[in-house]
């Protein structure tokens, strides 16, 4: 197999792991009554779709699986079979054992087709076959006509009359040229050899073409026939018939009406690179290639009065009119989203990487041509400078939205991780989701999956009670989770809130005085005693189950979000839910930054989140707290916390920052404005430092330190700054 084929494979793999997420979401939905045509049309595309593209690459075990599973889905959409709740939940089933497949094709090498199945999933496939038969036993529809292999047309007959079209039986228009009996052919063989792909309704023998009895010719044929075949082989077959005579004779081919049908559904399931009406007809079983030619030879004879084609396959007969229309949809449709995909461009996800680290190392080149430029003093080279540091500024834009993708991508899983677990509980919980638009850094996506997924859990398993207890409480059986997503001060946050009982604070300060984590005699504030939950090994599950109480997920879920630079608050009331919030920075590469300095140290606080700066006057240097327009506002002395020597200047300046809400100062020496960032993580030895996000290189060359302002805001806040500046083991 050669490198571009074992890129095509990739390729389809890919587009059935989409397809598969399509499905689940359809089936979700069907599960609770809400399933249109069009969703069940779509349906049966996706594994349509999934079993032609991986017949294309020998993918045996998924075509033979995806057959079974097309078939119930076409006496679904044939209005044979009604999709339940039941069928749906057994669909859902099939979709995973499919997912399971498509990984299984993930791990071939070169040239291999045969997957490797181990014995449990091939148990799995056996059993859903099983139960799918069990849907297969309703007649389903005519089987529809091969795309890849028609027969070749006939010369142009008269129409045949629309009735003949709406019967339930094929019809054959056959008229016999005068050679055929020279070329040592009979024509009644032929007509009569049509009962091995049928049954033979009716056969009208024609003579109009017979000439005088002094014209006639003993050794030429004069016959026509009109015959009506009930037949469920396919055009091609009864086409083949005529293979011998097909060059002495005009012969036309009108399916029966149910088969228009198909055609038409046929022609709708199509790929969308067909732009010509012609060869949309052809790929649909519809028209075969020598009928398609002969009628643009036909065409082409008319002059410049021609008609379009689609009209005279119409009036000649060569195709039913529903069919031609349907391809003349099928023509917009695939038209639309040709110019569409013209806008679109697929870049490898490395390549993308490597665009964004050119650029944070152009930011950086830059920022040090301005600082040069500006010490210079030379006036033409400092606005050759300003406009060159525009435009990096807006390369840097595109480039950083390029890898910004909705948040939606990851909710979609949620529905049916919610419906599972909450079946496996007993509970009946809804789940709404909402802020899926919201885009996040595409590296940050692909890494909070896990973290979300193991507070979704928690909250079934844990927050949301079982229908009894609610009623009791006086709440609705039906208990509530919500995901959402949304902007704030220059970060995402990620929302995981339920309806629930709330956290018990008497069984979390127990369950920490047990651990050792605190002692009896310890007073803590009810934000830091719930925060105890993220500790690792704590846990306050009676009993360990399937899925959580083992005390292990929530300080995962907290050492994930912290190597994002990213934060979590957490808020409950008893009765009424727990809600648990990530912060997250937009992007983990480049930001805008504010660049202060104390003594010789350089730090860079994110500008998104600094409100104002202003002068520190009449405050004791003891103080942690100012009087901001009558507003109390905490501050940290970086030069305190971070142990930095030498003496305070005489002027020191307070950046007032906010984020989540909070609102915080910190003080510093030297305010030096804006600067584009390239953010650099840390050292392992430094990655626990509390108040350090990251570090860069400013264009003078110094580094400086990234702050970390959610922490800066929670240490400004509590009294004991000093024993919360290091690192927290």
């Amino acid at each position: 197999m050669d490198e571009q084929m074992l890129q095509a494979r990739q390729a389809f793999i890919e587009e059935a792991r989409d397809l598969l997420q399509a499905m689940e979401t359809i089936l979700l939905q069907a599960e609770e009554g809400q399933c249109d045509t069009e969703a069940i049309n779509a349906l049966f595309r996706s594994a349509h779709t999934i079993k032609g593209s991986a017949g294309l690459f020998g993918l045996d075990a998924i075509v033979a699986f995806t057959h079974t599973l097309e078939n119930v889905l076409e006496n679904v959409r044939a209005g044979t079979q009604t999709l339940d709740a039941s069928l749906a939940s057994l669909l859902l089933n099939c979709a995973d054992h499919l997912g399971n497949l498509v990984e299984l094709a993930t791990q071939l090498r070169g040239e291999d087709t045969d997957i490797t199945v181990d014995a449990a999933t091939a148990e799995t496939g056996k059993a859903l076959q099983a139960e799918l038969s069990r849907y297969l036993n309703t007649p389903s529809p005519s089987t529809p006509p091969p795309s890849s292999r028609v027969a070749e047309a006939a010369p142009p007959v008269e129409k045949i009359a629309k009735d003949t079209v709406e019967a339930d039986t094929w019809h054959i228009s056959l008229r016999f040229g005068t050679e055929v009996f020279r070329h040592g052919m009979d024509p009644l063989c032929f007509v009569s050899y049509l009962s091995e792909v049928g049954e033979l309704k009716q056969v009208s023998t024609l003579i109009d073409a017979m000439p005088s009895a002094a014209e006639m010719d003993p050794e030429s044929c004069y016959l026509g026939f009109e015959i009506d075949l009930h037949s469920t082989a396919t055009k091609e077959t009864i086409e083949s018939v005529f293979d011998f005579v097909r060059e002495d004779c005009a012969i036309r081919i009108i399916p029966p009406y149910s088969e228009l049908q198909t055609y038409v559904r046929l022609i709708e399931e199509l790929s969308e690179d067909a732009l010509q009406i012609g060869e949309i007809l052809v790929r649909g079983g519809a028209l075969t290639p020598n009928e398609l030619a002969n009628a643009l030879a036909a065409q082409a004879q008319q002059g410049e009065a021609r008609q379009l084609i689609g009209e005279l396959l119409v009036n000649e007969g060569i195709a039913a009119k529903e069919v031609v229309q349907a391809a003349l949809e099928k023509q917009k449709v695939n038209t639309t989203k040709k110019i569409s995909e013209t806008k679109f461009l697929k870049v490898a996800a490395d390549r993308l990487d490597s665009l964004i680290n050119l650029v944070g190392e152009l930011v950086i080149a830059g920022a040090t041509t301005a600082a040069l430029a500006s010490k210079d003093g030379n006036a033409a080279l400092q606005e050759s400078t300003n406009v060159l540091s525009r435009l990096v500024e807006e390369i840097r834009d595109s480039a950083l939205r390029m890898r910004m993708v909705p948040i939606g991508e990851t909710f979609s899983r949620f529905p049916r991780v919610v419906r599972d677990v909450s079946r496996e509980l007993g509970k009946d919980i809804e789940l709404k989701i909402s802020g899926g638009e919201t885009e996040l850094d595409k590296s940050m996506v692909e890494h909070i999956g896990d973290p979300l997924m193991h507070l979704v859990r928690n909250a079934i398993d844990h927050g949301i009670e079982p229908s009894a207890k609610r009623i009791a409480a006086g709440k609705p059986a039906t208990g509530t989770l919500h995901l959402n997503a949304f902007h704030d001060s220059g970060s995402v946050v990620l929302e995981v809130r339920d309806d629930g009982g709330g956290l018990d604070r008497n069984r979390i300060r127990t369950k920490a005085i047990e651990r050792g984590l605190i002692t009896d005699d310890v007073v803590l504030a009810d934000r830091d005693l719930l925060r105890l939950i993220f500790e690792p090994g704590f846990s306050t599950a009676a009993e360990v189950t399937n899925l959580s109480g083992r005390g292990v997920g929530m300080d995962v879920v907290k050492r994930n979000i912290e190597a994002m630079r990213g934060t979590i608050e957490l808020e409950s009331a008893e009765n009424v839910g727990t809600t648990i919030r990530l912060r997250l920075p937009l992007t983990l590469a480049i930001i805008d930054g504010f660049v202060i300095s104390v003594g010789k140290a350089y730090f860079i606080t994110p500008l998104e989140m600094v409100m104002e700066c202003l002068e520190l006057k009449g405050v004791a240097s003891d103080s942690h707290y100012l009087n901001l327009r009558g507003e109390v506002l905490p501050f940290v002395r970086l030069r305190e916390l971070f142990e930095l020597e030498g003496e305070p200047s005489r002027h020191e300046n307070v950046v007032v920052v906010r984020c989540g809400g909070q609102k915080a100062g910190i003080v510093v020496d030297v305010l030096h404005g804006e600067a584009q960032t390239v953010i650099k993580p840390l050292p392992s030895l430094f990655r626990k430092l509390r108040g350090i996000g990251g570090s860069t290189i400013l264009g003078s060359g110094e580094v400086a330190l990234i702050l970390d302002v959610m922490a800066l805001i929670e240490l400004a806040v509590t009294t004991d700054t000093r024993t919360r500046l290091t690192c927290n083991e």
